[in-house]
């Protein structure tokens, strides 16, 4: 069991379950079987490639079998051999058809997401290095997590939402412009309180059913982004004019703190605007009375990135739920008791337009103090990802 939990949770294995002699590689009965009965597939290799153990969840996944895969050394020229195609580029991802990762360069375990299309296979793969006794390295095992029928149903969920509120926005669209039309009639003192209620409802409604609508597309990854090279500070300048239109009536001021010069960056101007007025729309609904808002940017010295935080003076976040804040439909009990209209889609969405962007993103709050978003974008284009992927809510 002690191999088990190593590879597990170490970034460079070592343990004494490795027989490293001439003979091979041995381990324990008990933790062979825990292999065996794993869903997700083991692969164990040396350095010269060569397979020591292959489980019978990575049978299922490559449909191979271990007998003819254990004891061979492959190669990326076997890629040839049609059915050992998708198990060569599991082995050398520089290989494969579409790769996502999700882990820095040299940095253990390596995470990375692989889509084959013949046969549609969408595995995780997580490898980690087998350390020896003396400091070396003996090999690598690999982790695969088979998520073709995860998300393949997340699609079919996908395509019903968005079938959904596609269906609802024509009707709603047209509601929403005839109580508009209503609201500019000569209405009596009794009509007008009515009508712009029924506006005002609709009005909401129909940005929940535009959300769903931007969250299916983010989860399909077919938001689609348009990256231009902008100067960030009088970006963001200009968007808080924008968010003044209702911060000013709600009695909360908005500071800007921005470095001396320009910052030049990549951003796709419409998606990194939404994002930052989901937050600072946040940060002005939650907000207490005469509340204040702060947007800070800073270069980062020893790193290749801009950050930008949205402090304010609100009604902060409990500390159990600050790790499901970015979740989707999640919201705190007191923003609910606060602003009771909310679909708790906003930040899911502001999660993922920032990793798109390749920066991260995270919060630091206090209850009943306020709280502060930070995130991050990278200065070098090439750190921004190549595929468009939604990013995956925590457990």
């Amino acid at each position: 069991m002690n191999f088990i939990k190593k590879i597990f949770k170490s970034s460079n294995v070592e343990f004494s379950g490795i027989n490293n002699k001439e003979n091979g590689f041995a381990i324990d009965g008990l933790s062979k079987a825990v292999i065996e009965a794993l869903r997700d597939g083991i692969i164990v290799y040396d350095r010269d490639s060569k397979i020591l153990v292959f489980n019978k969840a990575a049978e299922k996944i490559f449909n191979l079998n271990s007998e003819e895969i254990i004891g061979r050394s492959f190669s990326p020229n076997d890629i040839k051999e049609s059915k050992l195609k998708i198990l060569i580029q599991t082995l050398f991802p520089s290989l494969a058809p579409a790769i996502v990762k999700h882990s820095e360069s040299n940095v253990y375990p390596q995470i990375v997401d692989i889509s084959f299309e013949e046969p549609k296979i969408e595995i995780r793969v997580a490898t980690n290095r087998i350390g020896d006794s003396k400091g070396g390295i003996f090999g690598f095992v690999k982790i695969i997590n088979d998520r073709t029928r995860e998300l393949n149903i997340l699609k079919i969920k996908n395509e019903f939402i968005s079938t959904a509120a596609h269906q609802l926005r024509t009707p709603l669209t047209a509601i929403n412009w005839a109580l508009e039309s209503l609201v500019r009639e000569s209405l009596t003192e009794n009509q007008k309180p009515i009508v712009e209620t029924g506006l005002q409802a609709s009005s909401h409604l129909l940005k929940i059913v535009n959300d769903l609508l931007d969250v299916s597309k983010i989860e399909e990854g077919r938001y689609g982004y348009n990256f231009e090279k902008i100067n960030l500070v009088d970006f963001i300048e200009g968007v808080i004019k924008k968010v003044e239109e209702i911060a000013v009536p709600a009695g909360i001021k908005i500071y800007l703190k921005k470095p001396a010069g320009a910052i030049e960056t990549d951003i796709d101007v419409q998606k990194m605007e939404i994002a930052l007025f989901n937050l600072l729309d946040n940060a002005i609904r939650y907000n207490v009375k005469n509340g204040e808002a702060t947007v800070s940017i800073e270069r980062l010295k020893d790193k290749p990135y801009v950050q930008i935080s949205v402090k304010d003076t609100g009604i902060g976040i409990p500390k159990e739920d600050i790790k499901k804040i970015f979740t989707k439909f999640f919201r705190a009990e007191n923003a609910v008791k606060t602003a009771a209209n909310g679909s708790g889609l906003g930040l899911y969405m502001v999660k993922n337009i920032v990793k798109r962007h390749g920066g991260d993103i995270w919060i630091e709050s206090e209850f009943n103090r306020g709280s502060i978003f930070y995130f991050t974008l990278p200065l070098d284009s090439k750190l921004i990802p190549a595929k468009e992927i939604a990013d995956e809510e925590e457990a």
